[in-house]
């Protein structure tokens, strides 16, 4: 059954991303921001094209065309037609991690701009915003053990307790 051209271009632009995925798992073990500022510019000469053609197709700018297809699988060692083919995600230890849609993403990177631009100030106000929401009010009567409230306390404890402080720039 022929696929129709928006969903062959979905298609295209989600395996892309998952060979951008794959590309950045094997080139670092351990991501932080200053290892991962490079990696599209990496990917992108990786399969031969300039870094803004590239960053045009993630932020869906541009699609994939065929001869495009080919190369990304040339270049990525997948068999020809890859591209155009429904993959099953690849399951990793940290998918809740992982943005699932263009809508986490675009999250994601305006957090990460945010971050960038001012931390110690984004850092403050970012758990402001989760305590906010994942706190309970403190005039709200005792949270059930089991209910959302009390998930949602603990889930912002445990999140709390794993957030490192800022290191100071030099």
């Amino acid at each position: 059954m022929p696929t129709e051209p928006r969903d062959l271009a979905q298609i295209r632009f989600d395996n892309a991303m998952a060979l951008f995925d794959e590309f950045v798992r094997a080139t670092i073990k351990h991501p932080d921001s200053a290892t991962l500022r490079g990696l599209d510019g990496r990917f992108a000469e990786r399969l031969l094209i300039q870094p803004s053609y590239w960053s045009q197709i993630k932020g869906r700018s541009r699609q994939i065309g065929e001869r495009l297809a080919r190369q990304f699988e040339q270049r990525c060692h997948k068999p020809a037609g890859w591209l155009d083919e429904v993959h099953a995600p690849q399951t990793r230890a940290t998918t809740d991690d992982a943005p699932a849609d263009d809508d986490e993403r675009f999250i994601v990177g305006l957090v990460l701009s945010y971050y960038r631009r001012h931390p110690e100030r984004a850092r403050a106000r970012l758990l402001d915003l989760l305590g906010e929401a994942l706190q309970p009010p403190p005039a709200a009567p005792p949270a059930p053990t089991t209910g959302s409230a009390g998930d949602d306390s603990q889930l912002w404890s445990k999140a709390a307790a794993a957030v490192a402080p800022l290191k100071r720039k030099r």
